[in-house]
């Protein structure tokens, strides 16, 4: 440890708790605080010695977007760990950001009510808020940043700043729950989370149906997202291009209700078919296995069909075989590529198909290429380093990202140094 490294070691011991050494990233220190004011000295010490600064709670998606360039301290939110708050006859709950998601279910199922988000029981409340997670029940509740209705987070100096709900002190301007949604740890550090809570509903009831033909896939995905039997997820799975597409709707709600409204809505389906649990194919969260890339689309739902017709088409000019899931009736589908399939030469001989070629890379250029009229995003979240090192060469992790200028804006009033998870950003600063 050199003399500097010490006097950093030894200032940010004097402010928390549990300061360790060596945690991933390599050569970085760990500093776990254990309240909104230890987060805030610690961020403090860091501005004072200039040190760059990722967040981490259960680490399980800082593999997502474009890795940190630069890592000195790792700020653990796995202290700070409390409901602090459950108003249950006002169905909000505030929830320290180092809780896991599974231990506050535990908790406020106890009063009958719920987070509505369907993601890892292990997912960290900040790091739900930071990556944006949401599962299936999207299409009836939204994502995070629908339910936050207030968040504490710890700026890049160490001033604590509060909105929303439940609070002391208000930043005018800004909806800070809606900003710091998704913000992947660029714009600070998260520290609590108010959500808006929803009763846990008495019976839940799924139906299915599978469809050849993507006309009449579309068209039932639609008609069931915009029925009047109030759906609460309706979700997609192709296991490969041009195959069978199945389809599952959620239905949630009294025990009487749901049964009606379950047959109702396998009629509306033409072949569909009540189950009591989720299919086998159900998604929760997305994930992508070892070596696996995974590319999230999102989309106008009334173009569901022509964007089904371009992962086919991308996936036979990049030779793979993605498997699809997602919630189409909400916009948002993955696409998965398999390990196999990792990396490619570019096939320059592809007429009019920039980005086309072979591989997982191949296939996220020629899929931005191919939905480019159709005001989708294509975002590929995770990747092999030998796929984002290709990307690189085709428009990156994230592609086009329209209010790019606004976005740095922000970034640069909230983190004037680019200190906070530096390299994450967008445009990779």
């Amino acid at each position: 440890m050199t003399p500097e490294t010490a006097v950093i070691r030894k200032a940010l011991a004097a402010v928390c708790g549990d300061v360790r050494d060596g945690d991933p990233p390599e050569g970085a220190f760990t500093a776990a605080p254990g309240s909104t004011e230890e987060a805030a000295a610690v961020m403090r010490v860091a501005a004072e010695h200039e040190l760059a600064v990722v967040a981490r709670g259960s680490g399980s998606r800082l593999s997502w977007g474009i890795p940190a360039s630069r890592c000195d301290l790792v700020i653990d939110t796995s202290r700070m760990a409390e409901v602090t708050e459950h108003a249950a006859g006002d169905l909000v709950a505030r929830v320290q950001a180092g809780a896991r998601m599974g231990d506050v279910a535990a908790v406020l199922a106890q009063a009958g009510q719920e987070i509505a988000l369907d993601v890892p029981a292990d997912a960290s409340v900040g790091g739900i808020v930071a990556s944006g997670l949401a599962g299936p029940r999207r299409l009836r509740y939204g994502t995070p940043r629908d339910l936050l209705i207030g968040i504490t987070i710890v700026r890049a100096d160490g001033t604590v700043a509060k909105s929303g709900g439940k609070v002391v002190k208000n930043v005018a301007g800004y909806d800070l729950g809606k900003l710091f949604a998704g913000s992947a740890g660029t714009l600070g550090l998260i520290t609590e989370a108010t959500f808006r809570l929803h009763p846990l509903p008495a019976a839940r009831a799924y139906v299915t149906a599978e469809y050849v033909a993507v006309s009449v896939a579309c068209d039932a995905i639609a008609a069931a997202a915009n029925s009047p039997l109030v759906s609460s997820a309706v979700e997609l799975s192709r296991p490969a291009p041009g195959g069978p597409i199945r389809v599952g709707v959620l239905l949630e709600g009294s025990a009487d209700g749901v049964g009606s409204r379950s047959a109702r809505m396998a009629d509306l389906l033409g072949n569909g078919e009540v189950v009591a649990g989720p299919p086998a194919w159900w998604p929760g969260a997305p994930t992508a296995g070892p070596g696996e890339t995974l590319v999230r689309v999102s989309f106008w739902v009334s173009a569901l069909g022509r964007v089904l017709d371009a992962v086919d088409a991308a996936a036979g000019q990049a030779g793979v075989s993605p498997a699809i899931t997602g919630s189409a009736g909400a916009g948002v589908l993955y696409a998965r590529v398999p390990a196999a399939a990792g990396t490619g030469v570019a096939d320059a001989g592809v007429a009019g198909t920039e980005g086309a070629g072979a591989g997982a890379a191949g296939f996220a250029g020629a899929l931005r290429t191919a939905v480019a009229g159709e005001r989708c995003g294509v975002v590929v979240l995770t990747a092999p380093d030998a796929v984002r090192a290709e990307l690189a060469g085709r428009g990156g992790m994230n592609g086009t990202v329209p209010g790019l200028a606004l976005m740095r804006a922000v970034k640069d009033q909230f983190d004037p140094g680019h200190r906070l998870a530096p390299g994450r950003f967008p445009d990779g600063t």
